[in-house]
């Protein structure tokens, strides 16, 4: 199963690029489950994915509500044929679906029907083992601008879907968040990671990851004193 992880962005003619291969994978016409957090705005958000991934390929979107403070309920995703986060706040998505969405995603993998994936922003930062969730100091020290911080105030990592081992950090050129993932690997908060440009879309299956779209992917991971940092636009394969 590929994992498609998209770093935010609202360029609607790059719809079938980033999101192009994801529905294919997920099969003719398919029906894709749209798991939105729910701040009272999800009719709003669920017109703009409907028009961005109908945009992408012929396919049925679902809105599937995320409220914020309960857990998930698996059940929702009876008779989809692919699984797409939106965007909104991480903290409240990973609280709501880390448990059992990942569990439901193992769950089909191990029983040889796997779910195609796709994550937006929240969506994709969630998709990791260990997810960056936010914060936007380390030790009270700023390490990138507050208003990124999704509430928090300290760099918190969390367990996510479970679906990648890189973390996963979004909105990096656009908002400064690169240096935050640089800060949660080189105090080893997490192995080594992703940070996505907006527009940006990588799509990651057997240890490896292409860059589409119209940013950039920057590779970090532990080195020297610190952390790496490698920049990959798209058609560029990473090995993680």
């Amino acid at each position: 199963m590929t994992i498609h992880l998209v770093g935010g962005g609202r360029d609607e003619r790059l719809a079938g690029e980033l999101y192009g291969p994801f529905l294919a994978e997920a099969g003719p016409d398919p029906v894709v489950a749209c798991l939105l957090l729910d701040e009272g705005d999800v009719p709003e958000q669920f017109e703009r994915w409907t028009a961005a991934l109908g945009a992408a390929a012929p396919c049925r979107p679902r809105a599937v509500p995320v409220t914020i403070g309960e857990a998930f309920d698996p059940a929702a995703l009876d008779g989809a044929d692919a699984v797409f986060v939106g965007g909104g706040l991480t903290p409240a998505y990973q609280a709501a679906l880390a448990g059992p969405l990942g569990a439901a995603l193992a769950e089909r993998r191990q029983a040889g029907r796997p779910l195609p994936y796709a994550g937006f922003s929240a969506g994709a930062a969630i998709a990791a083992r260990r997810a960056v969730v936010g914060g936007w100091l380390s030790g009270g020290v700023p390490v990138c601008p507050e208003e990124t911080a999704e509430d928090l105030a300290e760099i918190e990592v969390r367990p996510g879907l479970g679906l990648l081992a890189p973390a996963v950090d979004v909105h990096a050129a656009q908002w400064g968040t690169l240096a935050r993932l640089v800060e949660a690997v080189t105090d080893g908060r997490v192995p080594y990671g992703i940070a996505l440009d907006e527009n940006t879309a990588l799509s990651v299956a057997d240890g490896t990851g292409l860059v589409r779209g119209a940013g950039r992917a920057h590779l970090v991971r532990p080195g020297g004193d610190g952390a790496t940092v490698s920049s990959h636009g798209a058609g560029a394969r990473l090995v993680l």
